[in-house]
């Protein structure tokens, strides 16, 4: 860590600052030990890598940051691209527009909606579970085989494309989100053309959809009205970004660390094989110790977060790992337990912008959970196996578990 920035002219020390590529880091530990340690010198860090940004790093800060849309703007997603060409929406919109489309899709998403599903969720993971058991190995990939590929067919379903297009939408999925090609400027010519084939294959399903309507998220899409004038195909293609963004990785890395908890903590695993009510409290408590996402905002007008003076146009991040592990919020913030009780994590966000699929994302966990321990009830990571994290969505690339076969 460098010397404390001083602000212009001020004679004021702001905060701490450092030159940390969160891009590209390979931790001894965890990426959540990485946060953890610096929460511990300052609720707020100057990082000068790249265009340079701000990261909050404690509850406090980052639930501020969440409740001021006003303050913080939502129109990025990352520090490093403060005027970014994609819009993804609705999550990079602010204002009046943000709320007429979240009050468009909040039916979509909400808990009755997402219970009608619960049925087709249990077959298609028992069913991905059974195609695992039914190879007699005593092994898989939980990322590859199961956590990547159970939410996807979900995504599929609702978005009224084939579930047979599972294997080209995980393919695009991982060449975007978990590409493990070492050269920056090759990966992200590599995202990009696959993010412009994610486009095309939805440009097509929205002409079809505006001739031939069905019962899916882009049909009833087709149907709202922004400002009183029906939603553009650009627009229509941004959301089904966010949807593709959204939709098939978060779950799937929750899955990866729930698997990787339970793989090394025996005794949580037979708590839940013996009383599966539990699994929803589980499910909370992975939800904020592995809380993976990364989020960024734009700063509107000049502010002062924790001590910390931020001009107009600053950038900044804030890893919710950060918050939802934070002392000053949560007894013994870094154990995971089970048990924990007025569990009021952000993994989900909060405001405005919390996250409209977070009862869906519960349930998929949730049945992920009862159907593999129901099959798979005793498990562990196959020795040897090195992890490989990512940074800018907290996630592992691959768990090789074993058991032993019937």
């Amino acid at each position: 860590m460098t010397q404390p920035r001083v602000d212009g002219d001020k004679s004021a020390v702001t905060c701490p600052v450092r030159d940390f590529n969160y891009t590209d880091y390979k931790p001894a530990g965890t990426w959540f030990g990485i946060y953890d340690k610096f929460a511990e010198e300052s609720p707020i860090y100057r990082n000068e890598f790249g265009p340079g940004f701000f990261t909050a790093v404690t509850y406090e800060g980052i639930l501020e940051i969440l409740q001021h849309p006003e303050t913080f703007s939502n129109s990025v997603v990352t520090p490093l691209d403060p005027d970014p060409q994609v819009k993804w929406i609705p999550e990079m919109l602010d204002g009046a527009e943000h709320a007429q489309w979240r009050r468009q899709l909040a039916p979509l998403f909400a808990p009755k909606t997402t219970e009608k599903l619960e049925e087709k969720m249990r077959h298609r993971a028992g069913e991905l579970i059974d195609d695992i058991l039914a190879k007699n190995t005593g092994k898989c990939d939980l990322i590859a085989d199961f956590a990547q590929r159970f939410p996807t067919t979900i995504f599929l379903e609702l978005m009224g494309l084939p579930v047979d297009e599972l294997d080209q939408f995980t393919e695009w999925e991982d060449a975007i989100m978990h590409s493990t090609i070492a050269d920056m400027e090759e990966r992200n010519r590599v995202a990009g053309a696959t993010m412009m084939a994610v486009m095309g294959r939805f440009s097509t399903i929205i002409a079809e959809r505006r001739v031939t309507p069905q019962d899916d998220i882009i049909s009833k899409a087709l149907e709202f009205r922004i400002d009183g004038e029906p939603v553009s195909d650009a627009d229509l293609l941004s959301f089904c970004l966010l949807m593709f963004m959204a939709g098939l990785d978060t779950v799937s890395v929750t899955l990866g660390w729930s698997f990787y908890h339970l793989a090394n903590h025996p005794e949580d695993r037979a708590e839940i094989i013996v009383n599966p009510d539990l699994i929803p409290s589980a499910v909370e408590e992975f939800l904020r110790a592995f809380a993976i996402i990364v989020p960024a905002r734009k700063v509107v007008t000049d502010t002062v977060v924790q001590g910390c003076p931020m001009k107009a146009g600053d950038m900044i991040n804030f890893p919710l790992s950060a918050a939802n592990r934070d002392e000053a919020a949560f007894h013994e913030a870094a154990k995971v337990d089970i048990y924990r009780t007025g569990n009021n994590h952000v993994a989900f966000g909060a405001g405005p912008h919390r996250c409209l699929g977070s009862h869906l994302a519960r349930r998929e966990l949730r049945i992920a959970l009862e159907e593999w321990h129901k099959r798979i009830p005793n498990y562990r990571i196959t020795p040897g196996t090195e992890l490989v994290e990512t940074g800018a969505q907290i996630g592992l690339t691959s768990l090789p578990l074993e058991w032993d076969p019937a």
